[in-house]
Formats: structure tokens, C-alpha cells, sequence
């Protein structure tokens, strides 16, 4: 499988992963997904790879597995609700170690064949609750981690082809979106996940990835 056409995508098994995926399959994309679902996509161009975000070691031994990569993108996620007084320490545990720690892990494993290469590209889903709202603080704090670590390590690795950046959706429909405890709250209008996907990925295969790969 050829670096140049493989690309590294976390929570392929649905919502916005799954359909990064599929847009990127369809661009004739070599696609590795990490999730801890069972797989939902079938291609010849598709490696799924089980395992638990959340569990650093698990990861690590995962990205270090995968070598090297054009691309990175981080989409899954959870959203946790939680008012302070009232905040659950553990749902803030598992949202940090999924959206933050196994970026860093994955990057850690990943970009440095990039910066080598002189040539990759790293994308963090966030959201524009990373700006704070009520109920979603803990949730909050992990994607505006996110950002900083997007800029910080754009700002090493710039220099050498490499850009990492955050893509922030509008209400996206998703499972997440749908969750119980987010139901009081959840936007009346949504982008759905393939229009995420066909017009944020078009954009980013234009500008970062003049030539598309061949089948």
C-alpha cells in the first residue's frame, strides 16, 4: 500500500468518520480505520483496525503499526453533558482520552514520517462548542485542547510540507447528535454527515492533494 494514497481515519464506523471515509474510498483513497465498533464499510481499499481510543497503549501500538501515512484525520468522538456541581469525573476522563490523548498518541506515531517525507496532512474534527456553552463545559475543554495542539504543532512542522489544521462543523446529523441526554438542546437544523464530508474533504483534497491518486 502506497503512503502517498493512505489515509488514517479514526471513528469510521459511523457519523462523520464513516462518511470521511467513504467520500475519501470513492476518491480512491487507501483507508486505515480505527474504531472500537465493528466495522460498517466494505472495499478493497479499506483496513479496519479494532480497538479502544481511548486506551493509550492501544493506540500507540496501532499508529506505530500503520508507519507511515499522507493523512490523519481525528473524527470520533463523544459528548458527555454536565453542569459544574453535578459533573461526572469519569465521562471527562473518557472524553479527554478519546479527542485529546489519542490525537497525541496518533500524531506523535504518525506526522514525524510526514515531516520526513516533507509532505502530510493532519485534521482534528473539533466544534464550535471549543468557544464554551452551558452543560458542555468538560466537552468544551477537549476540543479547544484540540486547537492549541493544532497550532502548536502546525507551527513545527509548517515549515516541512506538513499542515495541521481543525475543522470545526456546524450541527452535524450524527449519533452523537441524537444521544439522549443532548436531545433538549440539539439544533433543529443539520448538515448531514455526507455533505460534511463531500464539501470540508473537497476542499481539503483540492488544496492539499493536487494530484489525485490513480486507481
Amino acid at each position: 500500500m502506497s503512503s502517498d494514497r493512505q489515509i488514517v481515519i479514526t471513528g469510521t464506523s459511523s457519523g462523520i468518520g464513516l462518511a470521511i471515509a467513504q467520500y475519501l474510498l470513492a476518491q480512491h483513497w487507501q483507508v486505515i480505520g480505527l474504531d472500537v465498533a465493528p466495522p460498517t464499510l466494505k472495499d478493497s481499499r479499506f483496513t479496519p483496525v479494532t480497538l479502544d481510543l481511548c486506551d493509550g497503549h492501544a493506540v500507540a501500538q496501532a499508529a506505530a503499526r500503520v508507519g507511515v501515512a499522507y493523512g490523519l484525520i481525528h473524527a470520533a468522538g463523544v459528548l458527555r453533558v454536565g453542569r459544574v456541581g453535578a459533573l461526572d469525573a469519569a465521562a471527562g476522563d473518557t472524553m479527554w482520552r478519546l479527542h485529546v490523548a489519542a490525537a497525541s498518541h496518533l500524531c506523535d506515531a504518525i506526522v514525524p514520517g510526514m515531516v520526513q517525507r516533507r509532505k502530510g496532512r493532519v485534521i482534528f474534527i473539533g466544534s464550535r462548542i471549543a468557544q464554551g456553552m452551558a452543560g458542555r463545559g468538560q466537552y468544551a475543554a477537549t476540543k479547544a485542547a484540540l486547537i492549541a495542539m493544532a497550532r502548536s504543532w502546525a507551527a513545527e512542522v509548517a515549515a516541512c510540507g506538513v499542515a495541521v489544521n481543525v475543522v470545526s462543523p456546524a450541527a452535524t446529523a450524527t449519533p452523537m447528535l441524537d444521544a439522549p441526554a443532548r436531545l433538549a438542546s440539539a439544533p433543529g437544523c443539520r448538515l448531514s454527515a455526507a455533505s460534511f464530508a463531500r464539501t470540508r474533504l473537497l476542499n481539503w483534497s483540492a488544496i492539499c492533494c493536487p494530484t489525485r491518486p490513480t486507481p
